[in-house]
């Protein structure tokens, strides 16, 4: 619904995620994440594989597009490895490395690009956990409550399992809208998520 809808949801006091995966040359990822800075969004999605100078470039665009706008501080995110995408995957982009060294590696050029979060599968979490301990945020997909197809994922976990695991934030999807009651199935995902934070 475009930027409307953005600044809709925001004056409605809701934080808005934009998971919208930049990924392209430095200048037009920059150009792309200064505009969607002016937005106020809390968090914006970029594509890791794009490398440190396209990431850097989105983290400098959706500062000076908040600071352009009067917004506050915008979280750059960067996608690490799809949950649809696993080692054969990987292959056939003739990459050798297992998912976990290659979200690792993801991880270390984003860190250094100064994202401030990661998007990992709940596979990894424990991993960039150990590894960048509370500097970054960890956004999980994949979350897929018991009992609940797996569609195209291939990479899952429950939201309990994730946060035990150490997930900051959880992207939840199909498993509320296309469920025959969006809000009884977010209501028992909610409760799910309270107990796990309170074990």
């Amino acid at each position: 619904a475009g930027a409307a809808a953005v600044l809709a949801l925001r004056d409605d006091g809701v934080e808005v995620f934009l998971d919208v995966k930049l990924h392209d040359i430095p200048p037009t990822v920059n150009r792309a994440a200064r505009v969607l800075g002016r937005l106020g969004p809390r968090y914006v999605t970029l594509h890791a594989q794009g490398g440190s100078a396209m990431l850097a470039a989105g983290v400098e665009g959706l500062a000076a597009g908040a600071a352009e706008a009067g917004e506050g501080p915008c979280g750059a995110l960067g996608v690490t490895v799809l949950t649809s995408m696993d080692e054969t995957d990987l292959a056939a982009l003739g990459l050798s490395d297992k998912v976990a060294d290659h979200v690792l590696r993801l991880g270390e050029i984003g860190w250094n690009a100064g994202l401030d979060g990661l998007v990992c599968a709940p596979q990894e979490i424990t991993l960039l956990r150990a590894r960048f301990e509370a500097k970054v945020k960890i956004v999980v997909p994949g979350i897929r409550p018991a009992g609940s197809p797996r569609s195209d994922q291939k990479r899952t976990l429950t939201p309990a399992e994730a946060i035990a695991r150490g997930a900051d934030i959880l992207v939840i999807g199909r498993p509320i809208s296309r469920a025959p009651d969006p809000r009884a199935a977010a209501l028992a995902i909610a409760a799910e998520i309270d107990a796990a934070l309170a074990a």
